[in-house]
């Protein structure tokens, strides 16, 4: 299983994206309608993205939150991450699906969860980051860009 998530982890799509393309959460009482395209898309092995992948890395994508909007509520839980951010995280209330996390210092971008978008084949992580914080059983492309912690900021 380790093997398939680092090829799948590795895949940079190449395909065009939609003019408009949307994501969710599992339960649908939240939905997300993307205009841009990302800004980029990472891996994150940092524990607190640990904690909200359920014991391994997020994938996360970048867009400019101005061109980020939503219906249905989204509840939030604000942390600093040990990069020394404080951030805010967005989660469905109603099944608990992890959606945002946005650094308060940067309200100009948002990043989104891959999985949650309605095509999570659209892009895949073109790095992965806070290396230094994976487990010892993680499996980590070789084939992108790692970091062992945090990168310069996206924009």
């Amino acid at each position: 299983m380790a093997i398939a998530t680092a090829v799948a982890c590795s895949r940079v799509c190449s395909r065009r994206w939609p003019d408009v393309h949307g994501a969710g959460c599992l339960c649908g009482a939240v939905r997300f309608t993307i205009d841009a395209d990302p800004l980029a898309a990472r891996t994150c092995w940092c524990r607190l993205c640990q904690y909200l992948g359920g014991g391994t890395a997020t994938a996360n994508i970048c867009f400019p939150s101005d061109k980020v909007s939503w219906t249905g509520e989204i509840a939030y839980h604000e942390n600093v991450a040990d990069s020394g951010n404080a951030m805010r995280r967005g989660f469905c209330p109603a099944c608990g699906t992890p959606l945002t996390s946005e650094a308060l210092s940067r309200p100009h971008l948002i990043f989104l969860r891959i999985g949650a978008l309605d095509d999570p084949n659209l892009m895949g992580p073109q790095a992965t980051i806070w290396t230094s914080q994976a487990p010892d059983w993680a499996c980590i492309s070789t084939e992108i860009p790692s970091i062992d912690t945090q990168p310069p900021p996206v924009a």
